[in-house]
């Protein structure tokens, strides 16, 4: 039986679905981010993760979200072209959504009861928060906004 990360279909940047159906299979690494926020620099380096490793199967989804200190203001336009600009980002950027919250994009809201953060609680706490899926779909790690996308290096090369 499919896991159930592969019923959802959010909404890619360019505003159409994007079944999560098709990344069956490979290794996803979904990430809350925000463009003005402190920890906006690891767009390197998930970028350079997604250069690395998406050959063997890594997809890295980026998720801007506005939730918290109203760090990613933009439209799907601007944050698609500051991205590109400022850190060359080729990996998928999906459409704005909330995390938490009674309008959380059902992906999210599943990804917080399969790992919740700290104490238990499910409710996303910052920017830049990290979910390591392996190839079955079964989620096996949140990462704290802190961790840094290249600290996750031997995690990901285990599931790939």
């Amino acid at each position: 039986m499919p896991s159930p990360i592969y019923q959802y279909a959010p909404l890619a940047i360019n505003g159409q679905p994007l079944p999560m159906s098709q990344f069956e299979g490979q290794v996803l690494l979904i990430v809350n981010t925000a463009s003005a926020c402190g920890f906006t620099p690891q767009y390197a380096e998930l970028e350079a993760l997604h250069q690395r490793y998406h050959a063997q199967g890594l997809v890295i989804l980026g998720f801007p979200c506005n939730q918290f200190g109203q760090q990613e203001p933009g439209d799907a336009a601007s944050i698609g072209a500051f991205c590109q600009k400022n850190f060359g980002v080729s990996f998928t950027m999906m459409d704005k959504v909330d995390v938490n919250g009674k309008d959380a994009s059902p992906l999210w809201d599943y990804l917080k009861k399969e790992k919740p953060g700290l104490l238990g609680l499910p409710a996303i706490k910052w920017n830049f928060t990290k979910y390591l899926v392996d190839r079955q779909g079964h989620v096996v790690r949140r990462f704290a906004p802190q961790t840094t996308p290249s600290s996750m290096a031997n995690e990901i090369e285990a599931l790939l």
